[in-house]
């Protein structure tokens, strides 16, 4: 046997190690129990696979990213064997990893049921234990389609190799350019088959290597995620390196579903979504009308003292408009088809962007104007599909708090930085404290337009001012809009999940197709640059995140109610109406419970309705001219002056700070 010279790759550390011809990945990291794949050359791979001689061999640790979705997407395919071992008649469709999980759609007669979940657990329980191996085999495509001459799907992802990427979310598991791959699922100990998939893995090395997994949920999607496709029934799972990250993980999600904004949203009557308005449409009721309003108006406020100009464009134009300004060949599938009256068609507004430069372009501009700073509250209307509407955070109707800014290329860099601070600081007013910058550029796609050099100075402008906050910055290669790169804000909430929330998006290529221009210091005619800033992104976006983070429990300057006003006894409802008009004269809202309830069931009231602050009153109260405090928490003050009390609630709420 001859000797075959490798390298073992970690992090910055080089081994050089010697083995005989037939060394496999797992043999060179024989006893590391969390390695379970290797990447070569860029490329990851199974264990089993035997090393070459130079090559540069890389462990991949299971808690990695491409470890678990190693682990998730093996966990796939046994939930797949386990579907079609109770079910003989299952179709298969695709079977990714995905955040946290994994899916693999199934073609059967009836939907999954609850219990039919429960069974496939348990049966995939029953495979992980037997320990099969997942073993590699090259195929050709011929043979492949052959092998899985009953499965249609599988048969259509071979048609489309190459470009099946493309053509299905999460077909890139099972299909590449190159030559095709089935993995089969053996029996540990005679070696016989047990099951099989088209894949492109790798996988982990057997399904005894799987330590925790559960089933989530069943879903309708459509096959290849068209709705012209027959619809299949999905499986959500999710899998995880240790039971107690499972079970963390688990936890994390009744965490979640508590702060649902569609829940909460419904508890607290804020808002709904009725259904003969269609999906996505929001109507907002008055308390969530209240917390809408104090968004605005705060932000309003703050543009005004930052030297913004506000504007108000119309819901709907043209359709001419959306073709100079290049979103309709370029984002016409988001925008809602054409309404056709006078002998032509008009377009439901997708965006603001293109009537501002009306605006811009409807007089002579000098450069003593800019930068010229415009802002709107701009409702739009965008096209998404029906299986993506998500509440508040992804809807079809919303309202962007947008903004553009035209200046000179020499104001662009200071401006960028001001408009950034100016973003992070108001994100930072609203509770939210824990940021990341994603900077979008531009890749080799035909989808971009612009010369080389605008995209390169707008890029290089952007991260100048994204690396003076100090922030973590993420790349994002070829995530940009068509039109120019951008750095999304990530915020996280309270629980940890991150949330894009602000857009900067610098543009040479719009005011290029508007004719927009300025007359220079020289008398000359210069086009401007054009910065596009949506700050929340779109209010009722924002409005759901901050509901989540908060739990429904705003802070008072927030809260729809800042105040309950209980009453000891009915003796005491006049002293605290007077009490309460006296607070609304300051500006704070306040109610008082008259009700015939209980005082307990007053108090439970207002807890369920998360109100901030409970003022009581009784006998002892009404004699001193006091009222007593009882927090969020449970805890209570008592004793306190009427006019002490306003003015604690007004401190708290000019603060800003959470009670």
């Amino acid at each position: 046997m001859s000797d075959v010279r490798v390298t073992i790759q970690r992090d910055s550390e080089r081994e050089e190690r010697v083995v005989t011809t037939g060394t496999t990945a797992a043999d060179l990291f024989q006893g590391e129990r969390s390695v379970v794949a290797a990447r070569v050359a860029g490329e990851l791979k199974d264990l089993a696979y035997e090393v070459a001689d130079g090559d540069a061999v890389e462990p991949v640790e299971i808690t990695s990213e491409d470890g678990l979705n190693i682990l998730r997407h093996s966990t796939a395919h046994v939930m797949a064997q386990a579907v079609q071992e109770l079910f003989p008649e299952a179709k298969l469709g695709i079977g990714p990893p995905i955040k946290d999980g994994f899916y693999y759609d199934f073609d059967v007669e009836t939907p999954f049921h609850p219990d039919d979940l429960k069974r496939i657990e348990k049966k995939m329980q029953e495979i992980q234990k037997r320990g099969q191996k997942f073993a590699r085999r090259a195929v050709s495509d011929d043979a492949a389609r052959e092998e899985l001459a009953d499965e249609p799907y599988k048969l259509e992802l071979i048609g489309l190799k190459g470009s099946a990427a493309d053509a299905a979310e999460g077909a890139s598991a099972e299909v590449g350019a190159g030559e095709l791959t089935i993995y089969d699922n053996l029996d540990a100990k005679t070696g016989d088959l047990c099951w099989k998939d088209l894949c492109r893995g790798p996988h982990l090395p057997s399904t005894r290597a799987i330590p925790a997994f559960k089933l989530m949920r069943s879903a309708a999607a459509y096959w290849r995620g068209s709705e012209k496709n027959k619809q299949l029934q999905r499986i959500y799972g999710t899998a995880w390196p240790t039971k107690d990250e499972l079970k963390a993980h688990l936890e994390f999600l009744a965490e979640a579903e508590k702060r649902d904004h569609r829940k909460l949203g419904a508890e607290l009557d804020l808002f709904s979504f009725p259904e003969e308005l269609g999906p996505g449409l929001a109507v907002f009721h008055p308390k969530g009308g209240v917390i809408r309003k104090v968004m605005e108006d705060y932000s309003r406020q703050r543009h005004e003292v930052s030297g913004y100009e506000f504007v108000n464009t119309p819901h709907l134009s043209k359709e001419r408009l959306f073709e100079i300004s290049g979103h309709l060949p370029h984002y016409g599938e988001s925008m809602f088809p054409a309404i056709e009256f006078d002998e032509q068609n008009y377009r439901l507004k997708a965006m603001n962007c293109p009537m501002h430069n009306l605006i811009f372009k409807s007089r002579g501009r000098s450069y003593r104007e800019l930068p010229l700073r415009l802002f709107e509250f701009g409702t739009v209307y965008r096209y998404e599909k029906s299986g993506v509407v998500h509440g508040l955070t992804r809807s079809r109707g919303f309202t962007q708090d947008d903004s553009h800014i035209y200046c000179t290329k020499e104001q662009m860099p200071e401006e960028l930085d001001t408009l950034l601070t100016f973003v992070l600081d108001l994100l930072r007013d609203y509770g939210l404290t824990e940021f990341e910058l994603e900077l979008s550029t531009r890749d080799e796609s035909d989808k971009f337009i612009g010369s080389d050099e605008d995209w390169e100075e707008a890029t290089e402008a952007l991260r100048q001012a994204a690396e003076k906050q100090g922030l973590p910055l993420v790349p994002d290669p070829g995530g940009a809009a068509y039109y120019g790169p951008k750095i999304s804000v990530q915020a996280k909430d309270a629980i940890g999940r991150s949330w894009q929330m602000s857009t900067l998006q610098v543009d040479f290529n719009q005011p290029k197709r508007f004719g927009l221009e300025y007359t220079a210091a020289d008398g000359s005619k210069q086009q401007p640059v054009m910065l596009h800033r949506a700050l929340f992104g779109s209010i009722e976006r924002f409005f759901g995140v901050l509901l989540e983070h908060y739990a429904g429990a705003f802070p008072a300057w927030l809260a729809p109610v800042q105040a309950t006003c209980i009453p000891i006894g009915d003796a005491h409802v006049p002293y605290l109406q007077e009490f309460a008009a006296q607070a609304k004269t300051k500006g704070l809202r306040i109610e008082v419970d008259s009700s015939s309830d209980r005082m307990q069931k007053k108090i439970r009231n207002a807890q369920k309705s998360k109100v901030p602050f409970m003022i009581i009153a009784g006998d002892e109260d009404v004699a001193n001219g006091a009222v007593s405090f009882r927090y969020r928490d449970g805890s209570q003050k008592n004793g306190i002056p009427r006019e002490e009390a306003i003015a604690e609630l007004l401190d708290v709420v000019e603060r800003r700070v959470q009670v």
